[in-house]
């Protein structure tokens, strides 16, 4: 990894199990959740209540135990189509949850992440997304559900992270006025 991302540590672990990541808060400076789907199997504890929401508050909680300064939680403007609103009712229950907690808090809440190699959407989805971020003044248009560039929201993320954030929400418009591809 390159810039920025070569200095962060990547920790792989169960979410739900902190015993196996909370070692890592002891001298960490934030703690970033990104953690979700747009797609349930309730048969297997994967819903949008548990990954979307759950998950983040318990991320939180722990980073506020372990006395960590900052915590960016990645959040959605809105409901993607086809998913069902518990999809958006879970991040804002989490956001509601995390906004008290005794540590500093970001909220990012981009509209349709587009990328390479992005999981939710076939290849057609993410050139149709970076087409419609590129058209003058759509952007301005779909405000908070305009797409952007997973590199854009991973560089709002880590300003986040590392304080260069001066609101604690930051919408699309926001993310996108902050970075530059």
């Amino acid at each position: 990894l390159d810039g920025w991302a070569g200095e962060v540590e990547w920790v792989a672990a169960d979410v739900f199990d902190p015993s196996a990541w909370r070692e890592h808060l002891r001298e960490c400076s934030a703690v970033v959740h990104s953690i979700g789907i747009i797609g349930e199997t309730p048969a297997e504890g994967v819903t949008f209540e548990r990954v979307n929401g759950d998950s983040a508050i318990l991320s939180a909680l722990e980073a506020e135990r372990a006395g960590v300064e900052r915590f960016v939680f990645v959040s959605s403007s809105n409901t993607p189509p086809l998913v069902r609103d518990a999809y958006i009712e879970a991040k804002r229950r989490a956001e509601r949850s995390i906004e008290g907690l005794d540590l500093g808090t970001v909220v990012l809440r981009p509209g349709p992440v587009y990328g390479p190699d992005q999981p939710h959407f076939p290849r057609a989805v993410n050139a149709a997304l970076r087409t419609m971020d590129r058209v003058p003044g759509l952007g301005r248009l779909l405000s908070e559900d305009r797409p952007l560039p997973v590199s854009r929201v991973a560089e709002a993320v880590y300003a986040a992270a590392v304080g260069d954030a001066d609101a604690a929400f930051l919408d699309a418009p926001a993310i996108a006025a902050m970075t530059r591809e």
